[in-house]
């Protein structure tokens, strides 16, 4: 993933999902994701990277336990938080670094 950079650098919050199709608790993460997308809207993005597909970036970000979310902004890691967390208490993290 050359472009993580370009992904993470941006003036709205990043929350970057790390997971693999084979983790349950990565596959029921997802419906949830799809929330915080849709409430988030254009203040925000959410991206799920794949660690199976993805192995040297969750390496250089030491990835240890599934799944692990990250939320960036302008670049900089703000917020990280391994296992499962329910949509409203992200949307809401992702609210604060909106502003």
């Amino acid at each position: 993933m050359s472009k993580f950079g370009e992904l993470i650098d941006l003036g709205v919050p990043v929350l970057l999902d790390f997971y693999t199709e084979w983790n349950e608790h990565s596959v029921s993460m997802h419906p949830v994701l799809r929330d915080v997308a849709a409430a988030v809207g254009d203040k925000g993005k959410v991206i799920k990277i794949d660690v199976d597909k993805n192995n040297e970036l969750a390496d250089a970000l030491r990835i240890k336990s599934l799944p692990t979310l990250i939320i960036y902004k302008n670049g900089e890691m703000k917020w990280r938080q391994s296992g499962e967390q329910d949509a409203n208490t992200l949307i809401g993290i992702m609210q604060e670094y909106a502003s």
